[in-house]
């Protein structure tokens, strides 16, 4: 049976405000047909990098065909492009400003189209509201069947802006390595740039964040006891940190951007690993 088209929206909009309402309302206008799902309108004010992050760590659980419609966008209104993307099976479209770096990363041979052909967007355009009068109509075309190269011309990958999302450093001594807190969930959890593979030799590894002890990594949040602060590999499968029953980045007063290490506490030396920049 023929599937309708799927529009995925993230931004940073928030849902106190009608934007997202809005931009819903655009796409049905174009595609009635099309269904649309929010994966989130939290990612912090004008954080492309945080936006970056949730989106490569989302790709994988959707659908073959499936358009992102991704509008964290500081630069709104400027000189920088917006883009509509076609890579592996999906679709994107957002802002030229590096939100779009792990998908370029992961499909290097990508297609990119500036989205200037004006037939797809909203008439009295808006600098200030592109995510309804810009990203949903193309994101709705699109959806309609409209192909790719009918947006505007072609831009090679190697001129796309990207940025470097997870900053990962050996520490000096080689026996671990500094992170940051890419973001904080709904629940207060600290999600960190470490990846859980950085830790698969079995090693005694401990997380240190803000002024807490040295905390072991655990399975799951049942192992601490209530109120205590615990290490586990979370679902996105970074190193996580949080409060059993508690909200750890207002307990432990660590927010975005806070430094985070792992540390092997005996002295077998882990392997040396390159810097993460993906």
């Amino acid at each position: 049976m023929l599937q309708p088209p799927l529009i995925v929206l993230m931004t940073d909009f928030g849902l106190q405000d009608t934007f997202v309402g809005v931009m819903k309302g655009v796409i049905a206008t174009i595609c009635r047909e099309a269904r649309v799902i929010d994966l989130t309108h939290a990612i912090s004010p004008q954080n492309v990098r945080q936006a970056a992050f949730h989106l490569e760590r989302s790709i994988g659980y959707f659908p073959d065909e499936t358009i992102f419609v991704c509008v964290v966008d500081p630069g709104v209104g400027t000189t920088r492009r917006a883009i509509a993307v076609e890579a592996g099976p999906c679709r994107f479209i957002a802002p030229d400003n590096g939100l779009l770096t792990p998908v370029f990363e992961r499909w290097p041979i990508a297609r990119c189209h500036e989205l200037t052909n004006t037939n797809y967007h909203l008439p009295d355009k808006s600098a200030t509201f592109h995510g309804r009068d810009l990203f949903s109509p193309a994101a709705a075309h699109l959806a309609s069947a409209v192909p790719l190269e009918a947006f505007g011309p072609v831009i090679p990958l190697a001129e796309c802006a990207q940025i470097k999302l997870l900053r990962n450093r050996p520490l000096a001594d080689g026996k671990g390595w500094q992170g940051e807190v890419i973001t904080t969930d709904h629940f207060g959890n600290l999600i960190t740039t470490l990846e859980a593979s950085l830790i698969s030799d079995g090693g005694n590894w401990r997380v240190t964040v803000g002024s807490t002890a040295p905390l072991s990594i655990l399975t799951t949040y049942g192992e601490a006891e209530p109120g205590q602060p615990l290490a586990y590999i979370g679902s996105s499968g970074t190193i996580e940190i949080a409060i059993r029953n508690g909200n750890a980045s207002a307990e432990l007063g660590v927010g975005e951007g806070g430094k985070v290490k792992i540390v092997l506490s005996n002295e077998r030396l882990f392997s040396d690993r390159s810097d993460r920049s993906d």
